[in-house]
């Protein structure tokens, strides 16, 4: 028999860890954004500077699907 309490509130206790990290994670991203943004001086910001550094990070791979 399963004891639905005690899952309940487990359940409730990793929800609110998992809120707590992901917060921090979101704090953490920003700090970071905004500290790359502060040391760039005249580098271009725009969205187009930044897509083309993430193309240049690209990686081909083989894979095969298996069914």
């Amino acid at each position: 028999m399963q004891d639905i309490a005690t899952i309940d509130a487990a359940l409730e206790k990793l929800n609110t860890a998992w809120t707590a990290a992901s917060q921090d994670i979101y704090n953490a991203q920003q700090g970071a954004g905004a500290a790359d943004t502060a040391g760039a001086g005249a580098a271009p910001t725009d969205g187009a500077a930044q897509n083309a550094t993430a193309a240049d990070n690209v990686t081909d791979a083989e894979f095969e699907e298996v069914k």
